[in-house]
């Protein structure tokens, strides 16, 4: 990669799964990447270390997106980041991309497994994005990740499905607020992807992966790159167009 960096990106999430595989992509395309990471440094460092390898650049940051006291601090953090390593006070584009999956049937499910996942995907998503709007530049870009469970209801799911149709609510009105300043927001639904998400269920049980491919029309379940690249094409300018989007990258599943 020769072209000089123009544009920065933050991704929540970023050191591992769809995070990591849109952090590789988009720094592939000159773009400079922060990228938090929850608990595990040094898979974020390793991430950072493939991107550097690449003749890319990235940094990283901690940030647990289920606690919204601390998002003020990490502006402040995001900002001097920045500021050091690029000359910046603002970034282009926002991947809310960190969350987690805790599954049960509904009839099982705690108030506790649902508050968890309320603050991470939906409370985590609104206000960190509030947090950092300021932040980002005009005529920026907001990607949102949901998931294809919210098109197929399946057993086990509900409680993770309704968090990911609150990001989906969420980012129409993100749309619409924002476009003033030209900024667009998407959403981006991954069907069945081989990740170690959710315990590497899909990537990990053949039997899991084999029902899934056979009701997916190219015939298997996707990984990560089927994804990570996608996202880093919507941030492309060919894609400026496009906004307030459901956009289910899936294969083709549960046709």
């Amino acid at each position: 990669m020769t072209d000089p960096i123009t544009k920065l990106a933050l991704i929540t999430g970023g050191s591992r799964g769809l995070g990591r595989n849109t952090a590789e992509h988009l720094a592939q395309s000159g773009v400079g990447v922060i990228l938090t990471y929850h608990s595990n440094k040094a898979a974020a460092d390793e991430v950072v270390a493939t991107i550097a390898s690449a003749g890319g650049k990235a940094i990283t940051l901690p940030l647990d997106t289920g606690d919204i006291a601390s998002f003020a601090a990490f502006r402040e953090n995001l900002a001097a980041a920045i500021r050091d390593e690029w000359g910046r006070d603002d970034i282009d584009y926002l991947v809310n991309n960190a969350g987690h999956g805790d599954y049960a049937p509904f009839a099982e499910t705690s108030e506790a497994q649902f508050d968890g996942l309320v603050n991470v995907h939906v409370k985590g998503v609104f206000f960190l994005t509030q947090t950092l709007l300021p932040m980002i530049a005009d005529n920026g870009r907001i990607v949102n990740i949901s998931s294809g469970l919210t098109r197929m209801a399946l057993p086990g799911y509900a409680a993770y499905a309704v968090m990911k149709g609150a990001v989906e609510v969420m980012t129409r009105y993100m749309a619409k607020e924002f476009g003033e300043r030209g900024i667009t927001a998407n959403t981006v639904a991954p069907g069945a992807i081989e990740t170690d998400f959710g315990g590497g269920v899909v990537r990990d049980n053949p039997e899991i992966n084999r029902q899934l491919a056979e009701v997916t029309a190219l015939g298997r379940v996707g990984v990560p790159d089927d994804i990570g690249m996608m996202i880093a094409s919507l941030l492309t300018p060919g894609n400026r167009w496009v906004n307030a989007q459901r956009i289910e990258v899936s294969g083709g599943q549960g046709l």
